[in-house]
């Protein structure tokens, strides 16, 4: 039996088309699902930086990247911790150079990075069983700006980091939705 052959085309010259992009995340409510709040590293690649690399370096990457958060690695694919966009240009650089005794731009990722034994972890099975307003509440307690979601070990592979959960990016998510709402009445 011969199989059908896909139908193909090909652009005119001169095309310009743009790259698929990430399905940016939509407003979510406290009964929204907590997988609606976590960057899924199944689906969207985590972006990743060497921890000896410099500050200003850093702070390029994320902006040429689009993103306010990477991972930090130095022996790939081992996560040594998490370094954000307010961690290169809050007081941690500061602090940083005044316990060192270096100037700031002697400051490397390593230096303002949060350390991965530092970084809270949740659980993938129980996230996804889980709401917005458990995840609100967790940040409230714990105080953090990221949840690492960890997901357990399977057949199929080892423990692997699955997401991420950002305290920013859910004040957005739900920020819109508060917005949305109030524009509707």
């Amino acid at each position: 039996m011969q199989r059908p052959v896909l139908t193909t085309y090909r652009f005119p010259a001169q095309t310009c088309i743009q790259q698929a992009q990430p399905k940016l995340k939509g407003n979510v409510s406290l009964d929204s699902s907590a997988l609606d709040v976590m960057t899924d590293l199944a689906i969207v690649k985590a972006e990743t930086i060497d921890p000896l690399t410099p500050l200003a370096q850093a702070e390029k990457v994320m902006i040429d990247r689009g993103v306010r958060s990477l991972f930090v690695t130095s022996d790939f694919p081992c996560i040594e911790g998490l370094v954000t966009a307010s961690a290169l240009i809050g007081n941690k650089p500061v602090q940083a150079a005044t316990r060192r005794r270096v100037k700031l731009e002697n400051l490397c990722v390593a230096d303002v990075m949060t350390e991965l034994s530092q970084l809270d972890v949740i659980d993938y099975d129980e996230l996804k069983n889980s709401y917005v307003d458990s995840v609100v509440t967790t940040f409230e307690i714990l105080k953090c700006t990221h949840l690492l979601v960890v997901q357990a070990a399977k057949e199929q592979g080892p423990a692997r980091i699955r997401g991420v959960i950002s305290a920013t990016q859910l004040e957005r998510q739900l920020a819109n939705n508060a917005m949305t709402k109030s524009n509707q009445r």
